[in-house]
């Protein structure tokens, strides 16, 4: 058995963990300095792979980027086959992840990622990270009778599809107990909110933070992954995109759709690409990162709504959470708006942070480099929470420009975006002929969720500076149906339109089925949860009641 490549050895961004395997790297989630993991180094897939992998279907396109990160000593080969082959075969596409187009004339395409269990993107990662998980707990336990068996208990916050997503991923896993945070008083939508409190398995546990925001939750995973109490009794987990399998799945959609791309009547060689991620938490489109790294020829357009600080800092060099610096920092945090993104501080953006101050570095060596990185990231980061935000040096700011642009969508862009993609009523066959789920197509128009309108909307704008020729590929993230109130608004007195006729059948009725919900407040914090999880959640040794 080869020994690891540096690419399936992991470190933290804040320079306190390093040349750790891929099985602690997924188990544990979040480094005990605080830091994400990361591969000490992406690997290169030119010469490894030259164009064969353009042939390759998505299940052994994923396998074959999976390996590239991950060690035979972590996963043999036929394992992970199998666990490719688990995660995906649920999924109501045969191609997984299909490409669509939206306007040829354009070259303006959808990359259809709802295709999953919870009609969501993050299907396509969380249902690789449940498997995994499953799969090194149960070869860790093997025979072992129940009260001794080593048990994970997955800690999460969601503004939404995240929850849901990691529920259906987790659900009935053995040695797997998942507890879901999300904002309570309808700041997620109706759809998203029965999808997680209607899952009634034993080991899924859904808390309504009543008062608090997404960041909110989040500041409760993280202050339970810091607290000493709660690890003494508890071994945690992480589930929300800080945890780097997530990162790992989402690389292979990129692929995917470049080489679906590359079939088509409309593509010639040497047509440029770039792929137009709404994000939020940063993660999505740090996937697209990776695979640019890896060799991808493409550009990257981060297109955000309202809760606009990375799109700030693109253009001034300062990320923080209020304007401050300037008119090109004007915007700021709005916590609530058409259900689209309701992230405030992006997590995975650290990650990103740590390769840009990483490539600015000159120190000697790379053991150098990696030590004054983590140090960098670090004083970024408590600069952020002290001050509420850190700028950049020129040369940072200047290397992020390299790989990325941004763009901010307003609701009411957003908005009439739905509305007009709707109108076009688009003659495109391939628009028509996306296979695997109901309801995005009514009456000729393509009905677009406000993720995805935010995406089209950016992708327009950049289509009219792009260089002639060049292909813009929207990443379509969820269902419309999941986000009812925003759909309504944006076409309910739109000839032809008709809610209910868009609706999937598997979420006909499930705002109706029984739900097991936990309200909490932020009053309750650190103690109320500790106690909640205690009364829930055996702890290490206990046996798990059925």
């Amino acid at each position: 058995m080869q020994p690891p490549l540096p690419s399936q050895r992991y470190l933290s961004t804040r320079g306190g963990s390093y040349d750790l395997p891929f099985e602690e790297v997924v188990l544990k989630g979040l480094a005990s300095d605080g830091g994400l993991f990361i591969p000490e180094e992406i690997p290169s897939i030119t010469q490894r792979w030259g164009k064969q992998w353009l042939k390759w279907p998505y299940k052994e396109l994923a396998v074959r980027i999976f390996s590239l990160y991950i060690s035979q000593e972590d996963i043999p080969p036929y394992d992970l086959h199998q666990i490719v082959e688990k995660s995906y075969s649920s999924f109501r596409s045969p191609v997984v992840t299909p490409l669509v187009t939206l306007d040829e004339e354009k070259r303006l395409h959808l990359l259809e990622l709802f295709h999953g269990e919870t009609f969501a993107f993050k299907d396509v990662a969380l249902q690789f990270l449940g498997n995994l998980l499953e799969y090194f707990l149960v070869r860790r336990n093997g025979d072992r009778p129940e009260n001794e068996r080593e048990h994970l208990t997955i800690i999460g916050a969601t503004s939404g599809d995240t929850g849901s997503a990691a529920i259906y991923g987790l659900r009935r896993k053995r040695d797997l107990s998942i507890m879901i945070m999300f904002p309570g008083g309808g700041k997620v939508s109706e759809i998203q909110e029965a999808q997680m409190t209607t899952v009634l398995d034993e080991n899924v546990h859904s808390i309504s933070v009543a008062d608090g925001s997404f960041d909110t939750c989040q500041d409760f995973v993280k202050a339970l992954f810091g607290d000493a109490d709660i690890n003494r009794t508890h071994k945690l987990g992480a589930v929300n995109s800080i945890n780097w399998a997530r990162i790992l799945a989402q690389i292979t959609y990129y692929f995917h759709a470049y080489s679906t791309l590359t079939k088509s009547k409309d593509f010639k060689e040497g047509d440029k690409v770039s792929f137009v991620v709404p994000t939020g938490n940063f993660g999505d489109i740090l996937a697209g990162y990776f695979a640019k790294e890896m060799g991808l020829p493409i550009r990257l357009v981060c297109a955000v709504n309202e809760n606009d600080i990375l799109h700030r800092f693109w253009q001034s060099g300062y990320y923080e959470k209020k304007p401050v610096h300037g008119q090109e920092a004007n915007g700021g945090f709005v916590e609530d708006g058409v259900k689209a993104h309701a992230d405030g501080v992006s997590s995975n953006f650290e990650r990103l942070l740590w390769f840009l101050a990483f490539q600015d570095s000159r120190e000697p060596t790379v053991e150098a480099r990696r030590k004054a990185t983590g140090e960098r990231v670090k004083t970024w980061l408590h600069e952020l929470k002290s001050n509420g935000g850190f700028g950049v040096e020129p040369a940072i700011l200047k290397a992020a420009k390299v790989d990325f642009e941004s763009e901010r969508v307003s609701d009411a862009e957003t908005l009439a975006t739905i509305k007009d993609v709707f109108q076009t009523k688009s003659t495109c066959p391939a628009v028509k002929t996306s296979e695997g789920t109901r309801g995005t197509v009514s009456n000729g128009g393509y009905i677009l969720d406000p993720h995805t309108a935010i995406g089209v909307a950016a992708a327009k704008r950049s289509i009219a500076r792009a260089e002639k020729g060049t292909h813009h590929i929207a990443l379509a993230t969820a269902h419309p149906a999941k986000f009812s109130k925003a759909v309504e608004k944006a076409l309910g007195e739109e000839e032809g339109f008709v809610f209910e006729n868009i609706l999937p059948e598997e979420l006909v009725g499930i705002k109706d089925l029984p739900r097991r919900v936990t309200e909490v407040r932020r009053e309750d914090g650190l103690e109320g949860l500790r106690k909640l999880i205690r009364e829930r959640v055996p702890a290490v040794g206990e046996r798990l009641q059925a």
